[in-house]
């Protein structure tokens, strides 16, 4: 029998863990992947970014999810969250069509690189044409 407590769980993090499984995402997958590195940090964007930003009722999630998507096209360099929050965005409840129509609308504020960049990585996410 271990004698070890189950680690306590803040209201700010079990919120934000809800709003990530919400949008399927992990948030103990999100934990474990950094902390060989930084034991608090996972815990941080968990209770933090989908706690405190992405968990507040101001704006509905696949608004909020749209908005994600934008600014991390606009970054560049950001291609494995991008690929998790268009899956994000998808389950949120934006379609396929909305989505291209967002990365295109991207193409006049941050360029077609850029753009060229998120495309492609919705080639692997997005389900086809026909499909959608």
């Amino acid at each position: 029998m271990s004698t070890e407590a189950a680690p306590v769980v803040s209201e700010r993090e079990a919120h934000g863990a809800e709003v990530m499984r919400t949008l399927g995402i992990d948030p103990d997958a999100v934990i474990a992947g950094v902390a060989p590195l930084d034991e608090r940090f996972g815990h941080t964007v968990v209770e933090y970014i989908f706690g405190d930003i992405v968990g507040r009722p101001e704006l509905d999630l696949r608004t909020r999810q749209l908005a994600t998507l934008a600014i991390l096209t606009t970054l560049g360099g950001c291609e494995p969250q991008l690929e998790t929050h268009l899956r994000a965005t998808l389950r949120a409840g934006a379609t396929r069509a909305e989505i291209v129509a967002l990365l295109t609308h991207v193409t006049a504020y941050a360029g077609i690189p850029r753009v060229m960049n998120a495309l492609n990585v919705a080639k692997r996410v997005l389900p086809p044409a026909e499909a959608a």
